[in-house]
Formats: C-alpha cells, structure tokens, sequence
C-alpha cells in the first residue's frame, strides 16, 4: 500500500491532466461543457475516480458521460506518459452531485427566508387575542378589609389581624 500523502498527490496530478486533456486532446462532439472538480485513487494507486460536473440539461450531461467514457483509454494513456507511474490507474468517471445538492439546499434555505419574512409582516400589526395580563389578581383593597374586619368580629380577633398586616407589610 503506498503512502496516503503520495496517492493524494497522484490524485490531484490526475485531475489537472484529465482537465487539460479534456480541453485540448478529446474532440468528441457529444462532450458539453466539462469541468473536473475532484479525482481520489485508492491506497494502492490502481484505481482512479475522476469526479466532474456538467453545464447544461439532462441530455448534455447523458451525452458527456457517453463521451468520458468512450475517450477513457486516451485519458488513461495521457495520465501514463505525463506522470511516468509504472502502474497508470484506471479511470472512473463519476458525475459530481456535490453541485445540485448545493444548489437544492440553498432553494430550501431561499423558501425558509421567504417563509420568515412572511411570518414578520403577518407579526407586525398582531396583538394579544385576551387581555395584555391574562393573570387573575387578588383584589387590593385592604382599607376595606380592615373595616369589615373590625365591625364583625371580636376586640381580639381586630388586633390580632392588624398586627399580622403589619408584619407582612414590613
């Protein structure tokens, strides 16, 4: 097993010569507009995966991976005499979803800002269906109180409230 760091090295050599090639070698009508955005070999340098993406509709992208696939052995030969390698790895092409997904998340995360624009406008004029305190008080009249207080009970059950008031007042 070669070293890691070697394999990442021989894998960024790889995507930049299948990139040029791609520009200058392959003349194949079906290829669109290529762009290489990743190439990863495994640990014992004998395969390579070759991620690209592709400017166009559905159609375009079918008929690049067509083109990628019928000009592997050029690619695979380019790679061998640019590199010198004893063993040239053999090539994969893969078509990079890492773009779409972008693209569908940053649509979700569009919707989810539209949505909470829409939920601030619907906020700004609203106002509480009940009463600004929901909350049941106690009534805070204790003048009142103290007078009922004193005409229908006893002497000693007056003083007694009075000075229970004024503790809890204090």
């Amino acid at each position: 097993m070669a070293d890691p760091a070697r394999a990442r090295k021989l894998a960024v050599r790889i995507r930049q010569i299948v990139s040029a090639a791609i520009e200058t070698q392959i003349k194949d009508p079906r290829l669109g507009m290529v762009t290489v955005t990743d190439a990863r070999v495994t640990g014992d340098l004998r395969e390579a995966t070759v991620f690209y993406t592709v400017y166009g509709d559905e159609t375009q992208v079918a008929d690049s991976a067509a083109a990628l696939t019928s000009a592997t052995g050029v690619l695979r030969s380019t790679v061998g005499k640019q590199t010198g390698i004893k063993f040239v790895p053999t090539l994969t092409f893969v078509a990079d979803i890492v773009p779409d997904t972008a693209r569908d998340l940053e649509e979700a995360l569009e919707r989810a800002r539209h949505a909470d624009e829409e939920l601030a406008r619907a906020r700004e004029g609203a106002q509480y269906a009940g009463e600004p305190d929901p909350y049941r008080r106690p009534a805070e009249d204790h003048e009142d109180d103290d007078e009922d207080t004193v005409a229908s009970g006893s002497a000693d059950d007056s003083a007694e409230d009075i000075s229970v008031q004024s503790r809890s007042a204090s």
